[in-house]
């Protein structure tokens, strides 16, 4: 999986030399997917609406009497084989992402607690935003292979931008798990238009460990 440049490339002063990059990149996988994992708690905590995805999950699961956890195995399978198809490879990521991202959000639940008071859990949401987009941005730019959530919105990029397809992605979600029985609320609507666009827009902009900017496939 290294990467090797061109001959006579002129490497930049900051560049992480190549036999490291490997290393620093599962590095920034894992801890990416920490801080995705603290978003994603931080989003549940004020019950104020959860993303499209957990949204669809949390539905299905209502519906099919399974747990959430089968629930999500089942769907996030299908949705990596489906990415497949597009050209979407699994990879070291596709494992690692749901594993750490999941025990995470269940150990902060258990940590955090909701805020009292209306305004207190507005602002949770929007920090859990923030922190959500920075943790899917980070993740992606370690280019170790793509979670069963970004997977499908990532094999359509090209033709449709990821931050189109991913909002798409996120909308559909939300309105599937919410015919089904799931809750929705200000924070659903806040991720569904708006965390395809930042992710995207950090992807561009920001590089951990000076490896690689958002996977694009």
């Amino acid at each position: 999986m290294g990467e090797s440049s061109p001959p006579g490339a002129v490497q930049p002063p900051n560049a992480t030399p190549a036999p490291l990059r490997l290393p620093l990149r599962v590095v920034q996988l894992v801890v990416s997917c920490v801080v995705l994992g603290t978003g994603v708690a931080l989003l549940l905590a004020p019950a104020l609406g959860s993303d499209g995805y957990s949204t669809l999950i949390n539905g299905l699961s209502r519906t099919s009497g399974l747990s959430f956890a089968t629930v999500n195995v089942c769907v996030g399978v299908i949705l990596v084989l489906l990415a497949w198809a597009k050209g979407r490879r699994p990879a070291l990521g596709t494992i690692v992402q749901p594993v750490v991202t999941g025990y995470t959000v269940s150990f902060a639940l258990d940590v955090i607690d909701a805020p009292g008071t209306l305004p207190a859990r507005i602002l949770m949401v929007l920090l859990a935003f923030v922190i959500l987009a920075v943790g899917v941005a980070g993740y992606l730019g370690s280019n170790t292979g793509v979670g069963p959530s970004e997977a499908l919105s990532l094999a359509w990029d090209p033709p449709v931008p990821f931050r189109w397809s991913y909002t798409v992605f996120q909308a559909t979600g939300a309105i599937i798990g919410w015919l089904l029985g799931a809750a929705i609320g200000p924070g659903t609507l806040l991720v569904v238009l708006g965390l395809g666009p930042l992710v995207d827009l950090l992807g561009r902009r920001v590089r951990i460990f000076a490896i690689a900017p958002v996977a694009r496939g």
